[in-house]
């Protein structure tokens, strides 16, 4: 029985959303048009996520929009890393490596350990390269004491044992190998279960929603003009407090509230390559280039992730893309430590550039920064811009801090103090990934097929507890149970899933961040006819 002929039988299932399925588009379009909210949340990247989650935790009734996908930008561009930041040390910011390590270390074991995984790196050290091996042994035990040796003590690895871990290891000059911990994600999923979070604790979420201008009261900025970019429909939203996190578009939005806001935010470019795996790896490669920059290659989804560039960006943040300048730079500095048959073109099966905010200011962006900036407006908006990742958590927490400080009370007093929420408050779906896998592999319907054990996985560490509810999607009807391609361990069970639970309206929404099919090459034209034959039965 082929896919094709299947999925034809799925009207029922695809016709009325299961139980508990996320409200339609209309009547989120009428809440939101209704109600009145304390904050609108302008911007759908992990900053403005993040603010929402914890804003609706405080007992705050929240909005937050955006005018594309959830995570559609910059926040699902990312190098995939929770990370210290070893390059910081560099620079002497030791503090910031230490808050760093704390919020990773956080988000890895106590907030999403079903999102996040540990992920040990090799760093080399070649002849003539910008570091020796004793500097880079002392960082490495520095970066790692500043993790209070929660990962193990960094330390130097003979050669000849880094290159059975990671085969393509270029050893030629290869004087040593400094190893330390840090821990990935898949951030497109990471974000998807965060606006899970905040809709959980009543929050009401529009994604391809597009801000067309302000509202204001006696010059005070109180909501926000929008119009559905699928539908065509325009409305708008009330509230107390806007919040700008618009990422790249920070300045666009300002200019809305101020025609006169000066420029607040440079933008660097980062562009990334997603190649197919010549062999297995059992660690990562973080390689110097120069005295600031480093290069990765990361085995990430089954694939080899390699990046990243760091170059000004000025124009238009809808533009942003690879080049094939950006390519060749990136091929190029891989090939410092990975031999060349893991980097061949034929091997790229997707590549992808996001957008960094930096603050306003002369100097080269590879030294700059990451930080998070937030300014009020004299609207009364707040913008936030800025900051990293890892870190997302805490700058959630630090402008609802922010919010509580502002003069006046404008948030009343019915909501909680972001002080006294639980610190380490866990995602939905937060399991042992291990246990959860190993229940799908054993818990077989009668008479169903068991599942594949790359599926099984794959559910584990993308859903969580939650793999169990597209499992029962699967075992109700087992055309759902099928592979969306050969190639991959998606089932159609998460496309009928990401439509009714986690607001994937297009294809690409599907196919690039609810899965991974567009990052392995897969999303051929057949498969993306069937997604939109299902993403229309809603």
């Amino acid at each position: 029985m082929t896919t094709q002929s299947t999925l034809k039988s799925v009207p029922a299932l695809g016709t009325h959303p299961s139980s508990g399925s996320n409200p339609s588009r209309a009547e989120t379009r009428e809440q939101l048009a209704k109600a009145s909210y304390d904050l609108l949340v302008i911007g759908g990247g992990i900053l403005g996520i993040s603010t929402a989650w914890h804003a609706a935790q405080s007992g705050l009734r929240v909005a937050l929009v955006d005018a594309g996908d959830f995570a559609g930008a910059t926040s699902s561009a990312s190098s995939k890393l929770l990370h210290g930041g070893l390059r910081y040390l560099q620079t002497g910011a030791v503090k910031l490596v230490a808050e760093n390590h704390f919020e990773r270390r956080a988000v890895s074991r106590q907030v999403a350990p079903h999102l996040a995984n540990p992920l040990t790196f090799y760093l080399p050290v070649y002849k003539g390269g910008p570091h020796g091996a004793a500097k880079l042994g002392a960082g490495v035990f520095a970066y790692s004491a500043l993790s209070a040796f929660g990962d193990g003590v960094g330390h130097l690895l003979s050669p000849a044992k880094a290159a059975q871990d990671v085969p393509e290891l270029r050893t030629e000059n290869l004087k040593a190998v400094a190893v330390y911990g840090d821990d990935q994600m898949n951030d497109a999923r990471m974000a998807l279960m965060t606006v899970r979070g905040a809709v959980e604790a009543g929050a009401v979420v529009l994604n391809h929603a597009e801000v067309t201008g302000l509202r204001f009261t006696q010059g005070r900025v109180t909501g926000a003009e929008l119009k559905d970019r699928l539908s065509g429909d325009e409305f708008g939203v009330n509230a107390r407090l806007v919040l700008n996190a618009t990422g790249p578009w920070v300045d666009h939005l300002r200019k809305m509230e101020n025609p006169n806001a000066a420029p607040s935010i440079r933008l660097s470019k980062g562009a990334h390559l997603v190649l197919k795996r010549t062999s297995p790896w059992k660690a990562a490669l973080a390689t110097p280039i120069d005295k600031y920059r480093i290069t990765f290659a990361l085995p990430w989804e089954d694939m080899l992730l390699l990046g990243t560039t760091d170059e000004v960006f000025e124009g238009d943040p809808a533009d942003v893309s690879v080049t094939e300048q950006d390519i060749t730079q990136i091929l190029d500095e891989a090939a410092f430590s990975v031999r060349d048959q893991q980097l061949s073109r034929d091997l790229i099966t997707y590549s992808f550039a996001g957008l960094r905010v930096l603050p306003g200011g002369p100097g080269d962006t590879a030294k700059a920064k990451r930080e998070t900036v937030v300014t009020e407006g004299k609207g009364g908006m707040l913008s936030v811009a800025g900051g990293k990742w890892t870190t997302f958590r805490h700058i959630g927490r630090t402008i609802m801090k922010k919010l509580e400080s502002l003069p006046g009370h404008p948030l009343g007093d019915d909501f909680e103090p972001i002080s006294s929420l639980p610190k380490k408050l866990p995602l939905p779906g937060i399991a042992n990934p291990r246990a959860v896998a190993h229940r799908l592999l054993t818990d077989r319907p009668a008479p169903g097929p068991r599942m594949a054990a790359d599926t099984a996985r794959h559910l584990a560490t993308h859903y969580g507890s939650l793999a169990f509810d597209i499992a029962r999607l699967a075992n109700e009807s087992p055309e759902l149970a099928e592979r969306v391609h050969p190639d991959a361990p998606e089932i159609w069970a998460q496309v009928v899933w990401a439509r009714d639970h986690e607001w994937a309206e297009t294809q690409d929404d599907v196919l690039r961040r609810r899965t991974t099919l567009t990052i392995r090459g897969l999303a051929t034209d057949d498969v993306r006819a069937k997604v939109q034959d299902l993403l229309d039965k809603k």
